[in-house]
């Protein structure tokens, strides 16, 4: 459909609930993800140190001060001035005299001298008069008081500055960053004991139809139990957004808008799962309409599975009518959902593809209908010479057992016909946990 704008004839909304003309708006990939591009990070918060991994930082956070601070030893050895080693070696060493120890933690009481040597632990702070540190294990104790050295340093060898890690007023972290383990450790060793963070996003989540049951109920012939509830808020909570689950809701008018008015009030995005594509009880575009102020952006994706989808913006809020069938809905949210969740939580664009890729060999052939994106599941297998084979597992999109073994998507591009066997591909990896669920 590329991205022609189609009329449709009226479709029948059940009785009482008058007609509506349905417009598709279909887009590609890019498109919907420049859109999406459009709405702006949350708004800031100040959190504690302890609760910050995975958080994504809403300021730069610049050097207070010179890290480490002072000249310390980056081995265990001696503190001595470099030009006393200079020409020493294992056949003809050079002897000083062991002039004290210097404590961890301590300010070195002792000084070095010339022809002296110093009694250094890694991360302890040079002593006056020493200018490099000698390993250990070119020291030779020749009696409590001497030593011999058996090798020559340079000036500054094995000594770490005072600003070598951070200089004072440099630029620690830039904004946008998600903050890992080595980042929380920097920022202790600079003394921030809170940052400043965007919001996580609040995700109302809304599993619609009549046939959907609560997961302790048994399902009757033509009913399921409710699965999209909890894979997209696990989808959630793995990219550092809250889950809000709001419950099922039957195919009413009246009880889905009351639900979606609740949402808009209490999260900052809103996802219905079913009832989006077009039907006589398809009410999730209806609802939305019904909404002063909506503006549909998108109306199907030129996707495959997944093309059913709406969006929609209500203020600075994105609502989202996502297939009902699991494998559509998560191919929606490892494609689109993933890089919207990321920039309302302030991450900085990734340059190039926004998502995490991995080369792979292609086993087998795949055809794809021309004119849109195909994504297939696919297993990542070892090979015995190295390198990984990607496996398609083909299933219609109400299946969610090729979901739990797959790995990966595998995109096939819409103006291709199809892949080889043997042929390189990138393969979408399903996304990793991020963390930030404190």
């Amino acid at each position: 459909m590329g991205n022609n704008l189609l009329t449709r004839d009226p479709i029948p909304w059940p009785e009482g609930e008058g007609l509506i003309a349905v417009f598709f708006k279909v887009k590609d990939r890019e498109e919907v993800l420049e859109i999406l591009g459009g709405f702006q990070p949350l708004g800031e918060e100040s959190i504690s140190l302890e609760k910050a991994f995975g958080r994504v930082l809403s300021k730069d956070v610049l050097s207070p001060e010179d890290l480490p601070g002072f000249r310390r030893s980056s081995v265990d050895g001696y503190a001595v001035r470099a030009k006393d080693t200079f020409g020493s070696s294992e056949s003809l060493p050079v002897f000083l005299e062991i002039a004290g120890e210097i404590g961890m933690g301590e300010v070195p009481g002792v000084r070095a001298g010339e022809g002296q040597a110093v009694k250094i632990s890694t991360g302890g702070m040079l002593p006056e008069g020493a200018d490099g540190v000698v390993m250990v294990e070119y020291c030779h104790h020749l009696d409590e008081r001497t030593i011999e050295v058996s090798k020559a340093i340079s000036p500054e060898e094995n000594v770490i500055q005072p600003d070598d890690d951070f200089r004072k007023g440099s630029r620690v972290l830039p904004k946008g960053h998600p903050l890992r383990p080595q980042d929380l450790g920097v920022l202790a060793g600079l003394g921030f004991s809170r940052v400043d963070v965007y919001r996580r996003p609040k995700v109302g989540i809304i599993s619609t139809g009549d046939e959907v049951l609560p997961v302790d109920s048994k399902p009757l012939p033509g009913q399921v139990r409710d699965i999209n509830s909890y894979t997209l808020s696990g989808f959630c909570e793995q990219m550092g957004a809250v889950p809000i689950m709001m419950g099922l809701c039957k195919d009413r008018f009246e009880s889905l808008r009351e639900r979606v008015e609740r949402g808009l009030e209490s999260t900052d995005t809103l996802w219905l799962s079913g009832g989006s594509s077009v039907g006589t009880r398809d009410l999730t575009l209806k609802v939305f309409e019904s909404f002063p102020g909506m503006e549909l952006l998108v109306h199907g994706i030129s996707i495959s599975p997944g093309k059913p989808t709406i969006i929609a913006r209500i203020g600075d809020k994105a609502l989202f009518g996502l297939p009902g069938h699991t494998a559509s809905a998560m191919v929606v949210a490892e494609v689109f959902l993933a890089p919207f969740l990321a920039r309302l939580s302030g991450e900085r664009p990734q340059e190039g593809t926004p998502y995490h890729e991995i080369e792979a060999e292609l086993s087998r052939n795949i055809e794809s209908a021309s004119g849109r994106e195909e994504y297939v599941r696919v297993k990542l297998i070892g090979k015995g010479e190295g390198g990984l084979i990607a496996e398609p597992l083909f299933g219609k999109s109400g299946l969610i057992s090729t979901l739990v073994e797959a790995d990966g998507l595998l995109r096939v591009e819409k103006n291709r016909e199809g892949l080889y066997q043997g042929e390189t591909v990138n393969v979408m990896f399903f996304q990793q946990k991020r963390g930030g669920t404190l």
